[in-house]
Formats: structure tokens, C-alpha cells, sequence
């Protein structure tokens, strides 16, 4: 380092902060700065030390443009003096915070956890930028951040995730395609993320996924897929006699009583043998056919068994709300429901029903195909 330089320029310092111009104190934090990275890989900790407490307090007084051209300048040095970037990256104006939030290697986790849940939106970007992040930063993150900051953190391959994390962003991603693409394709993703991802996701993203994916992903993803249908098709609690509920659903049919009323009824009572029994033979298909559809945590399949079968949407609705072994419908889904329940024709959703019948085996029965079907009503 040029001593005798460096020894005048701080020796002016005092007289540039107490008394000089603000252009003076800018032609000084030029001088510092372009000083101190032009020697930065020569000096140690105290003398950085040095230039951070020149800096610091040449900052107190200075305009946000010359604080974001610091903070572009100081971005990309591993050596940068520590409280200078953390003076910039908690500064409330994006323009100064934004270079070192994205770039700067002196920022600690808990500076970034503590700015990410100070900040606003633009901050919490920069920081979803980074090179590398920890699961403590990319949970404070989508505590706050927007759909931008899910969308930067599920494409930045060194992002790191807890399960929370993951959850908030699976559950996202089902109303979100492009963030469920963006998140099925992180190498790195645990492989019941994955299944659970793809349980909720459309056949579109699915079929997108296996299109797009790298050679060693598309394994991965076809194989969590089968696994979700097989979950899906497979039967999890003992075979159901379906007899009884058989012949009473004929019965009530043949005497014009099997209608809204009557199923509506049976939903408010939980006799799901008797709904899948009248769905069966409203249908003209087989009992194997309606069965996984109770049991699909998509409500598509179900949806399009009910208008088949010339039932109305309050009875849907009931259907929906009360199935054993499945979590509830947020009202969101129920409005969605609704909106595919009243676009399906009649001769469509019968059509649908025929092809599904047609596969042979409620093992075929798959959501993947329920939703394939679905979307080329």
C-alpha cells in the first residue's frame, strides 16, 4: 500500500467531515474506496479495520446515489470492511441495500435474517439472489417475501431448505405452475417433496417436468409419479363390501328417490359406500371406477363423477366437505370446484367417465389421468 497516500487521506479526514463540502466528502469516500481495493489483498484485519472506520464515517452525511455506487463498488470484495456493508445493506433505500444484499460475502446469516425480516420487498430479492443460502435465511425469506422471492429461491440451485420451507413452497406452488416446475427440478430436492409436489400438481406440469427435465432428474420424477398414483390407486384400509349399499341404491333408483336429496343426505351422514354405490350406477360403471376417486386429494375426478352423474353443486359441495381420509377443501379449492363443475358439460363429464371405466381397474384410475382427462374436456 501506498503509505504516504493513505496516511494524507486520512489525515484530511477530520477536516473534510467536520468542514468540507459535500463534493468534498465525496472526492474523499472516492479516494478511500478506490484506495482500499486497490490494495485490499494486501492488508490484514486492522488495517481494513482502518478504512472501515474512515468509511463509516464518511457515510454519516452522504446522498444515496454515492452510498449506491459504495455499496457496487464494495459488493464483489471478500475483504470489505464489515460494518461499511452492514451499514449499506440495512440502509432503507433498495438502491444502496440492493448490491451487497446480493453479492457481498461480509454479510453474517443473522444480518441477512434480521434485514429479511426488517426490510421490504426489493431487499428481500436481492438477498434470494445470492450465491449461496442457508435454511434459517431462505425461511425468513418466504415468512415475507413475495411471489418474485418464491420463484428466485426455488431456482437458485444454492438456496438450502428446511422442511418448512419446503412446505410453504409445495403448498404455493399448487396454485403456481411455473414455481411447481421451478421446484421439481431442484437436483437437490428430498424425494417426498417431490411426491408431495407432484400429488398436487396438473397433469400439464407433470407432462412439462418429464419434457424439460435433465436425463438424471427425469428418473426421479417419473418415478416419484408412479409412486403417487400407486399411493393414489392402492386401497389403504380393508376391501368394502359393496352389497348391501348396492342393492339399496338400485332399490331407491327404480322407486325415483335416488337424487340430490337422497345423496345429499348421505354425505351429511358420511355413508360414502352408499355415494360411491349411487355414483356406480348413476354412471352405468363400475364400482372400481368411482372408488379412488373418494380418495384423490385432487378434487377434479370427483367433481366431474357428481355432474355425470347429473347431480347439482350444493350436492357436490357436500360430497367434497365431508370425505373420510382426506383433508378439507380450502374455500379457494371449493371456488375452483365450482368454477370446473359449472364449465363441464354433461355429454363431457359422461365421455370422461366412460374413458376412465374403460382402463380396466381402479389401479388405472390415476389422478394424473383424471387431470389429463379433465384438461381435454
Amino acid at each position: 500500500m501506498a503509505e504516504a497516500a493513505s496516511t494524507a487521506l486520512i489525515a484530511e479526514l477530520e477536516s473534510a467531515v467536520k468542514g468540507g463540502s459535500s463534493e468534498r466528502r465525496l472526492q474523499m469516500l472516492r479516494q478511500v474506496t478506490d484506495l482500499f481495493l486497490s490494495d485490499a489483498d494486501r492488508l490484514n484485519e486492522n488495517q481494513i479495520g482502518v478504512f472501515d472506520d474512515v468509511l463509516v464515517r464518511l457515510m454519516e452525511q452522504m446522498e444515496a446515489r454515492a452510498l449506491a455506487q459504495l455499496s457496487t463498488n464494495l459488493s464483489g470484495s471478500s475483504l470489505a470492511p464489515k460494518e461499511t456493508v452492514r451499514q449499506l445493506a440495512y440502509h432503507q433505500d433498495a438502491s444502496v441495500a440492493v448490491p451487497v444484499l446480493a453479492r457481498s460475502a461480509r454479510l453474517s446469516e443473522g444480518d441477512l435474517i434480521e434485514i429479511a425480516s426488517l426490510r421490504g420487498p426489493q431487499h428481500l430479492l436481492a438477498i434470494s439472489h445470492r450465491e449461496t443460502l442457508s435454511e434459517g435465511v431462505t425461511d425468513a425469506l418466504l415468512k415475507r417475501g413475495d411471489t418474485r422471492v418464491s420463484h428466485t429461491l426455488a431456482r437458485n440451485t444454492g438456496a438450502r431448505f428446511s422442511e418448512r420451507g419446503y412446505a410453504v413452497l409445495v403448498e404455493s406452488s399448487e396454485k403456481d405452475d411455473a414455481l411447481a416446475e421451478k421446484l421439481g427440478l431442484r437436483l437437490d430436492v428430498p424425494i417426498k417433496v417431490l411426491r408431495e409436489l407432484l400429488s398436487r400438481a396438473s397433469a400439464a406440469v407433470r407432462e412439462r417436468l418429464l419434457k424439460v427435465a435433465p436425463p438424471e432428474m427425469r428418473a426421479r420424477i417419473q418415478a416419484a409419479i408412479q409412486s403417487v398414483v400407486e399411493q393414489i390407486a392402492s386401497p389403504s384400509l380393508a376391501p368394502v363390501n359393496y352389497a348391501e349399499s348396492e342393492s339399496m341404491v338400485l332399490a331407491l333408483n327404480r322407486a325415483g328417490k335416488l337424487g340430490d336429496q337422497t345423496i345429499n343426505r348421505f354425505a351429511i351422514q358420511s355413508e360414502y359406500t352408499h355415494i360411491i354405490a349411487a355414483l356406480s350406477l348413476l354412471n352405468s360403471v363400475r364400482i372400481e371406477a368411482i372408488e379412488p376417486l373418494l380418495a384423490n386429494p385432487r378434487p377434479d375426478g370427483l367433481i366431474v363423477a357428481c355432474k355425470a352423474a347429473r347431480l347439482n353443486w350444493s350436492t357436490t359441495h357436500m360430497i367434497l366437505r365431508n370425505r373420510p381420509h382426506c383433508r378439507p377443501l380450502t374455500a379457494q379449492e371449493f371456488e375452483n370446484g365450482r368454477e370446473v363443475f359449472d364449465a363441464l358439460s354433461l355429454s363431457s363429464a359422461q365421455r370422461t367417465i366412460r374413458f376412465w371405466s374403460a382402463r380396466g381397474s381402479a389401479r388405472k384410475a390415476d389422478a394424473p389421468d383424471t387431470a389429463v382427462a379433465i384438461s381435454d374436456i
